[in-house]
């Protein structure tokens, strides 16, 4: 079957060309080491953290496991006595690669943006430990930053969950589980090109090979290396891959983005609707032209750069009072 999709943005496939050369669009179970690797590597520019400051905490880690480390983001001149909201930051990495430091460059602009306190978590990552591990990780970063409220200087009612890739999966993932636990009291999601569904069943989710950012192999590569077996299969947790839950009702304010030229298009809007269909409020962004992780990748495209804005209006709009 002839696989077709739409064009890339020029701007940004003239990038991608060069981006190739060092990270190719295709990430088999041998090439785990290699994207780690990269991941490793990246490191936040350190004028992207000026006028923040930056802490470093342990949380207690799910019950037999190990504890969580995660980075703490402030803006220096916060006034100690107003508290802030408080955010969640889930790395992405295909739930195989990836630190607590990927992304960061993200949230310093969206404190700058909304002042406020961004705890990015570190968690384990697959195929050496599976789910619930990444997940569970994160819930207890989720705990933490709702019980340290106080101490933070944290508005508990002010509360969000945000990631990229597979960081906006695990996000959605915690915003489930935050439901259905009672847990903390979530004020809003941000899913950043979501990686939500194993199943490969819709046509953005196969239309890519060899193309973009993490193509139809990398993501099967993804998912069975959380999953194993299971991936694709009858038996998967919703809390693994949220777009397999059967109610998306009681769930906070969504925003949803991703690329129209990326393996997660599809499932993206699909979740989107779900969002509406169950009451629940939600913006969704296709961005015309663009591959997976496009305004990390070309931050100073123009599109990246629409992309950007519209995350910060939304933070702006969610969190405001």
């Amino acid at each position: 079957m002839t696989r077709t999709h739409p064009p890339f943005d020029p701007e940004l496939e003239a990038a991608l060309r060069l981006v190739h050369q060092v990270n190719p669009p295709t990430v088999t179970p041998e090439r785990i080491a290699d994207l780690r690797a990269i991941t490793d590597a990246y490191r936040i520019a350190e004028e992207s953290l000026a006028g923040i400051d930056v802490a470093e905490h342990v949380a207690p880690g799910p019950a037999g496991a190990p504890d969580v480390a995660l980075t703490v983001l402030r803006p220096a001149d916060a006034d100690p006595a107003v508290p802030l909201p408080g955010m969640l930051h889930i790395h992405g990495g295909g739930m195989v690669a990836g630190n607590r430091r990927v992304g960061l460059d993200w949230a310093a602009d969206w404190l700058r943006t909304v002042p406020m306190v961004v705890a990015s978590v570190e968690y384990r990552l697959a195929p050496e430990h599976p789910h619930p591990a990444p997940l569970e990780d994160c819930y207890a970063g989720l705990e933490w930053l709702a019980g340290k409220a106080a101490e933070l200087g944290v508005d508990p009612s002010r509360l969000i969950v945000a990631g990229g890739s597979a960081g906006g999966g695990l996000a959605a993932g915690v915003a489930l589980l935050a439901r259905d636990r009672g847990g903390p009291a979530l004020a809003a999601q941000l899913l950043i090109c979501p990686m939500i569904d194993d199943r490969a069943r819709t046509p953005s989710s196969t239309e890519l090979d060899g193309e973009g950012l993490w193509d139809r192999t990398s993501n099967a590569t993804g998912w069975a290396a959380l999953l194993g077996d299971a991936a694709g299969g009858p038996d998967v947790s919703p809390y693994a891959a949220p777009a397999r839950a059967t109610s998306l009702a009681g769930l906070p304010p969504a925003f949803l983005d991703a690329g129209a030229v990326e393996t997660f298009r599809d499932e993206t809007v699909d979740y989107a609707t779900r969002l509406w269909q169950a009451g629940g409020q939600a913006e969704l962004h296709v961005w015309p032209g663009a591959f997976h992780g496009f305004d990390s990748v070309v931050p100073t495209a123009t599109l990246s750069r629409e992309a950007r804005a519209a995350r910060e209006n939304w933070l702006r709009r969610v969190l405001s009072g």
